[in-house]
């Protein structure tokens, strides 16, 4: 008896999805136009670090919005067992994110100034993939958009985006249609508690008819945790390279950053702690 052939498939995309060279490795990933999207404006060997850690941290946006996405649509759907594994996945994104900051962190002032006249008023905060997180997980602010007017698809998507339920709405919907009083109404505005919602969970941690809800609760607060985290690290690493110098986007710097790194997300489930 022969062995039976494995017959490769043809997997050859080259740049704009046309047939293309290479092993299938690199054409299912694209690597060639992948390793073709680095170009510092410098010759400080720093920049490059800069470049590929900005890039690798915007693919990662990405993946964790497909996988809040996952979470918010099961959720919606009442699948809690989905749910919850689309938000573990979810934070071991996170934990990638948070860890990248290590390329950064040591870069000197002098290092990081030789290069950052050269790309001007760019700034991390005109991410829209990481804006479109922020307003899954309640931090909306519809003045951001207007940074996208020269971009009509991206302000259209992050204006379905403002205007759509949230992870935590999703979260609040289900607990209400499990029997907890809670008024689910998705805001446009960022997300403020409410004794009601505090209520709520306070139910199901101590209350055995709610127990099974539990789980979701533990896991929003490994989110919430990871955000925070990835905030002070972004901290901690602008402070330590820039100092106090304004963001190039315009932002206020640390201003903004640190504001930013005390606000809790799904902060009912912080309060309530000094009870349970």
């Amino acid at each position: 008896m022969g062995h039976d052939t494995v017959e490769t498939p043809n997997l050859s995309f080259g740049r704009g999805g046309q047939p293309g060279r290479g092993t299938p490795y690199a054409q299912y990933v694209r690597l060639e136009q992948l390793h073709s999207l680095q170009h510092p404006r410098s010759k400080e060997p720093a920049e490059l670090s800069f470049i590929v850690t900005t890039q690798v941290m915007e693919l990662l946006f990405d993946l964790l919005r497909h996988e809040w996405t996952i979470a918010g649509q099961s959720l919606r759907e009442d699948d809690l067992t989905a749910a919850l594994a689309a938000l573990r996945r979810g934070t071991h994104v996170q934990d990638v994110l948070v860890e990248s900051w290590d390329l950064l962190a040591t870069m000197t002032p002098q290092e990081f100034n030789s290069f950052r006249p050269l790309f001007g008023e760019a700034s991390g905060f005109q991410s829209s993939a990481f804006l479109h997180l922020e307003f899954l997980i309640g931090n909306k602010n519809a003045a951001l958009l207007n940074m996208y007017d020269g971009m009509p698809e991206v302000r259209a998507e992050l204006t379905e985006a403002l205007r759509s339920p949230g992870l935590y709405d999703e979260v609040l919907g289900l607990l209400a249609r499990r029997g907890l009083a809670v008024h689910a109404e998705p805001s446009e505005q960022r997300y403020r508690p409410t004794e009601e919602v505090a209520a709520a969970w306070r139910r199901v941690y101590t209350e055995p008819e709610f127990a099974a809800l539990q789980p979701l609760g533990e896991a929003l607060l490994d989110v919430a945790e990871r955000v925070t985290r990835w905030r002070q690290r972004h901290l901690s690493s602008v402070k330590r390279t820039m100092g106090a110098k304004p963001g190039s986007g315009g932002s206020s710097g640390l201003t903004w950053l640190r504001k930013a790194a005390e606000q809790d997300v799904f902060p009912e489930l912080w309060t309530i702690r000094d009870e349970l």
